[in-house]
């Protein structure tokens, strides 16, 4: 393979749509890879094919990595029960792995060329570099960061050099930049950038409130040492719980949210995201947890979880300290196994019923009803507890 080579990680937006050409322009001979993370259709995939080698790419490579997103991602997502800044739920986390297909790809043709089509302004740029800088010895091109220090113009700039190369760009391209994967849908962008009221076609997976169903759903999740395996009694692989999931818990809003929050580059940030299944799932599972796992295990694992979820978010997906910590999630699971019943209405996703052989139920008590102890015993226990705040009372009461 000639030194000239490029893989290019390519989505058929505008940015990757307009780096084919520029690539090619700066003497490369592109090879386009599509990284399947979900949420694509035969049609859309077979679009996305077409339209690289539309603009020239020399050979265009699809790459399914449905199942490693479940595994690498998902898995201990769930375990995790968690969202970055309690509120989004890591949709951007296919970025790493479509980082690793590509560079095996890379691998494969003999080529340490790796282009991807990220600004200089978001996180983006972050996960792909690090992750490629942390598996091998790369080159990495980054077109869209090259022309932004031509024009600040950027989406125009891209638009006007496709034009001028004979190339059509869709018209929803000047409004809204939309990622979609197996996890979900995030969309930025016009009205969102500018923190208004963000229009009802920015969204994909869920319907407004004025469509939800006016009947409730009910679906049983089932879980065996922290990982969902069945839906509703039937054995299903990770992608397909989460199709299912995404497809049915949508018609009823579940998991759509716009998250502002903090973004590694230091700007206050604001997206559109969907999520029906990993909110689905996150409620189920922490339900679950909260019943088999003692109260110290519940105190303790946010601490973990909150690191594992910045490392994540932030770009360091491939740092060792993630693994570390990945072994502890495991480690917290292995009495997460049973069935949690949700109840799906008016966009929220109840836990209803929780069955397991692993509850930490004592089966001669009952909260605030019966219990195994006397009451001296319970009074005994409180003036224990609290000896050290009455005794500080008692000592400095004026």
């Amino acid at each position: 393979m000639s030194d000239n080579t490029i893989v290019l990680a390519f989505s058929g937006g505008l940015d990757t749509s307009f780096c084919v050409p520029y690539l090619i322009d700066q003497g490369y001979k592109v090879i386009t890879a599509f990284v399947d993370s979900g949420g694509v259709s035969e049609a859309e995939k077979t679009a996305i094919k077409s339209r690289a080698l539309e603009l020239g790419s020399n050979e265009h490579r699809e790459i399914n990595i449905a199942d490693a997103l479940w595994d690498e991602v998902v898995v201990p997502l769930i375990y995790a029960s968690q969202w970055y800044q309690q509120q989004y739920p890591l949709l951007c986390s296919d970025r790493y792995l479509i980082v690793a297909a590509c560079l095996k790809l890379c691998d494969e043709l003999g080529t340490k060329n790796f282009a991807h089509g990220c600004t200089g302004m978001g996180n983006d740029q972050i996960r792909f570099d690090l992750s490629v800088m942390c598996l091998g010895d790369y080159q990495i091109i980054s077109p869209i960061r090259e022309i932004q220090q031509k024009d600040i113009q950027v989406r125009d700039y891209e638009m006007d050099y496709l034009r001028q190369k004979g190339f059509s760009v869709a018209d929803k391209s000047s409004q809204y930049s939309v990622n979609e994967n197996l996890l979900g849908t995030t969309i930025s962008g016009s009205e969102i950038d500018r923190w208004q009221h963000p229009g009802e076609e920015t969204y994909a997976l869920t319907k407004p409130p004025a469509e939800w169903p006016s009947e409730s759903m009910t679906v049983k999740i089932s879980f065996n040492k922290g990982m969902a395996i069945a839906i509703d009694d039937e054995p299903k692989s990770g992608p397909e719980i989460l199709a299912f999931l995404n497809t049915q818990l949508g018609q009823y809003g579940i998991g759509r949210g716009i998250y502002t929050g903090d973004t590694t580059v230091g700007l206050k940030g604001r997206i559109v995201f969907e999520a029906p299944a990993l909110e689905a799932l996150k409620v189920a599972h922490q339900a679950l947890e909260d019943v088999v796992c003692s109260k110290s295990q519940n105190r303790f694992k946010p601490q973990i979880v909150n690191q594992w979820i910045e490392l994540v978010y932030e770009g360091l997906f491939y740092d060792p300290l993630k693994a570390d910590l990945e072994h502890y999630l495991q480690s917290s699971q292995q009495s997460v196994t049973g069935d949690v019943v949700l109840e799906i209405a008016g966009g929220q996703a109840l836990a209803v019923e929780v069955t397991s052989e692993n509850m930490l139920v004592n089966k001669q008590a009952i909260y605030a009803q019966s219990a195994d102890w006397t009451v001296d015993e319970a009074q005994g226990f409180i003036k224990l507890f609290g000896q050290s705040s009455t005794l500080y009372h008692k000592i400095n009461r004026d």
